[in-house]
């Protein structure tokens, strides 16, 4: 298993999640925008204020009316805002077309006044033969400018961003949308390392080679040899397959492409082909580097069971994908990785040899790798020395890399919250637990024949596992509700298996069943708090006689089912599914189910009615401790 690189975030808290308007990230993003135009209309502003009217400077009326009756001035322009007159010098100095606000302050000859309503003014220009005429009122070429071209032009542009913003950005590259999308780290900027994945050495080992071709490609091509073009990292989620890509580019010391499959594909059509070519394009310019394609199965899915004629933009995508691997030679230092936990659903022609020619497992660590894992990870992390991880790898088997990451950080934030300076064991177990089966719902008060009634079925599963053979061991049995279960009993396997024997899976419904027959015993009647149990027990038989083969009239039989495909193309949500086998074999399943399950509950019947005063007494424990640990289960049966 891989270690993960951790990933910050933000908490806003709840009043700015609840009012987005106070959110600081997004006031952050608008002042720098707002600054800038208020900066400019406060600074055209002054402009205006200041030096325009310094260059036109007004004289009372009085004294305008009066150079007027003096024949000073010659010629007078009329408008809303101003009376302007210009003397015989100033006629022969300006033009008549001249715009008032361009004049200079110190020119002589041109007065301005404020209008007066005057009636005399008239008779007055007539008298004196003075050349007036009406002008249109005249606005500042600044102004003119700022509303006319720069606000309009302003709005528009933040109009677009806003757009750009809702639409994921594609406003803004609507003109590089065929580029991909690629996050290209540089060499030796990734700083991952093989010492930091744990729990895949054998993963490890097939991709040492690929790293030792990338540093010395010379050992290889003077033998003849050539390294595999493509390798894919096949495994459950949370295992570490894209941290395990990221240590070969480490180690290597090469440039990293890494792009999710989905980032291939967009509504147009023809941007998943051109995005594929684009990324070849540019690893190709690299003389040594590694594309990662993360989900390959988004763009990778079989082309057999298609609906869409073949046109659809996946198919076009997976085509040029498909030419690109055999366009290229490894030889030039080009590894393609890829990553998936689908391989059933990938085309052939991806996974035959000259495209990815290698497959690696990346499956769930066993128990020395889980200890590993945690030791990567609690690094940083202040533990007391009590704890011991290797407990705890033997607690949580069946976990990936990224359960055991999450479950050392829940551990460091339950011993924050405790008011603790170191992490102790007590806060690894109820991570564990909180894990498995959810929060601690804390104030949740149940009635008191609930409580019984709990009590009663917890203790009814814990009873069946402590006498069945084979069954794991119980770690803790409790009343207090965790998710949306009123009560749990946890059993947790001293080592990893890999095979389950048909006794096994019996004991698994077994002790299943024991919450069931508890209530019965209790109460006489049945209740909802068993369906689940209910379920799995069904789930479990099930697969007995359509997979394991473990029927009496289809003994090493597999009755098994094949996907048609999706017969209502991309939008449907489920597979259609046909099974292959007759009507009447479906009739024996049911029947053959109902007779395991029912046989089961005799049997476990039986043993609960031989042990009722032991479950008893254990119910009556948990009804005033509400939790025991393993120990104290263990001192309570062992008083029989």
């Amino acid at each position: 298993m891989n270690d993960i690189d951790p990933q910050s975030g933000k908490n806003t808290g709840e009043q700015n999640q609840n009012n987005p308007n106070k959110d600081p990230d997004r006031w952050r993003k608008w002042r720098t925008p707002l600054l800038y135009i208020a900066i400019i209309v406060l600074g055209m502003s002054i402009f205006n204020s200041i030096f325009l009217d310094r260059m036109n400077p007004t004289i009372p009326y009085s004294e305008f009316k009066a150079r007027i009756e003096s024949g000073e001035i010659k010629r007078v322009e009329l408008s809303d805002s101003y009376f302007t007159g210009y003397s015989t010098q100033a006629q022969l100095t300006q033009s008549p077309m001249s715009l008032p606000s361009t004049r200079s302050r110190s020119q002589a000859g041109v007065y301005r006044a404020v209008p007066v309503n005057d009636p005399e003014l008239i008779p007055l220009m007539d008298s004196k033969g003075i050349d007036y005429s009406a002008v249109s009122r005249q606005n500042s070429f600044f102004l003119n400018l700022l509303f006319t071209w720069i606000l309009p032009i302003g709005i528009f542009f933040l109009i677009w961003y806003v757009i750009s913003r809702r639409m994921g950005g594609m406003g803004a590259g609507i003109l590089s949308i065929g580029q991909n999308k690629a996050a290209i780290v540089a060499e030796g900027d990734v700083r991952t390392r093989f010492s930091d994945v744990a729990g895949v050495d054998e993963a490890k080992e097939e991709l040492v080679e690929v790293v030792d071709f990338l540093k010395k490609p010379d050992k290889y091509t003077a033998i003849g040899g050539k390294i595999p073009k493509g390798v894919l990292l096949i495994g459950p989620p949370g295992t570490g397959k894209t941290l395990l890509a990221r240590a070969v580019a480490g180690e290597a010391g090469v440039a990293f492409f890494r792009i999710s499959g989905s980032e291939f594909v967009e509504m147009f059509v023809g941007v998943g082909a051109s995005r594929v070519r684009d990324l070849f394009k540019q690893a190709r310019e690299k003389k040594r580097c590694i594309i990662f394609i993360d989900e390959l199965d988004a763009i990778g899915k079989s082309r057999i069971n298609s609906v869409m004629g073949g046109n659809d933009e996946r198919e076009q995508t997976l085509n040029q994908l498909l030419v690109e691997m055999d366009g290229f030679d490894a030889a030039g230092g080009l590894i393609v990785l890829a990553a998936t936990n689908r391989p059933d659903v990938l085309d052939p022609a991806l996974l035959r040899p000259g495209r990815f020619d290698r497959q690696v497992l990346v499956d769930k660590p066993d128990l020395k790798g889980r200890a590993e894992i945690l030791r990567i990870h609690s690094r940083n992390v202040k533990l007391s020395p009590a704890v011991d991880l290797e407990a705890l790898a033997r607690g949580t088997s069946g976990f990936a890399g990224a359960d055991l990451a999450n479950i050392v950080n829940e551990a460091a934030l339950l011993a924050v919250r405790a008011g603790r300076q170191l992490v102790e064991q007590v806060d690894f177990q109820e991570a564990i637990e909180k894990t498995i089966a959810g929060l601690q719902k804390k104030t949740r008060v149940l009635k008191e024949e609930e409580r019984v009634l709990t009590a009663w079925h917890e203790g009814g599963h814990a009873m069946v596992a402590a006498f069945t053979k084979n069954s794991d061991p119980v770690t803790k049995i409790s009343i207090i509700p965790r998710g949306y279960a009123l009560g749990y009993t946890m059993q947790m396997p001293t080592e990893d298996r890999y095979t389950i024997t048909e006794k096994d899976l019996l004991g698994r419904i077994d002790v299943l069943l024991g919450g069931r027959i508890a209530e019965e015993m209790i109460t006489g009647q049945f209740s909802t708090g068993a369906s689940n149990d209910l379920t799995k027990a069904t789930d479990i038989a099930r697969k007995m006689i359509t997979d394991y083969g473990m029927s009496e009239r289809f003994r090493n039989v597999a009755l098994t089912t094949r996907g048609m495909g999706n017969m209502l193309g991309e939008q449907a949500q489920e597979p259609q599914f046909q099974r292959e086998y007759a009507e009447s074999t479906q009739q024996y399943i049911d029947e053959e189910i109902a007779r395991i399950v029912n046989s089961e509950y005799a049997k476990t019947q039986k043993l609960l009615k031989a042990k009722k005063p032991l479950l008893e007494k254990l119910a009556n424990e948990l009804l005033e401790k509400e939790t025991l640990d393993e120990k104290e289960f263990k001192a309570l049966i062992a008083e029989d």
